[in-house]
């Protein structure tokens, strides 16, 4: 799964949760990557939802919708989500999916 280069997005993020702290510019630049890789993911049918941001650089998300019990989520969050964050956004050190 190949994503736009986040700098040449001019998208906001939909996410209602509140940058705090000096999670906020962290969180915002996680969100801007999972909106790049989101439309791929609604394709199938499923979508993703940022959870947390640990302070250690560990990414929580959330599949929602197809994702749930597929397959091919793992696939997904390794190749595709988790890769994309890492190169994207050095600071992510892990990506976990959570219920």
């Amino acid at each position: 799964m190949t994503a736009p280069d986040p700098s040449e997005s001019s998208q906001g993020s939909d996410d209602s949760k509140p940058e705090t702290d000096a999670q906020g510019p962290l969180r915002a630049r996680i969100l801007e990557v999972l909106e790049l890789i989101r439309p791929a993911v609604q394709e199938d049918g499923g979508d993703i939802e940022l959870v947390e941001v640990q302070e250690d650089g560990t990414v929580s998300i959330r599949f929602l919708g197809a994702c749930i019990g597929c397959p091919s989520s793992e696939i997904t969050l390794r190749e595709g989500i988790a890769r994309n964050l890492r190169e994207r956004v050095p600071e992510v050190t892990s990506v976990i999916a959570v219920d």
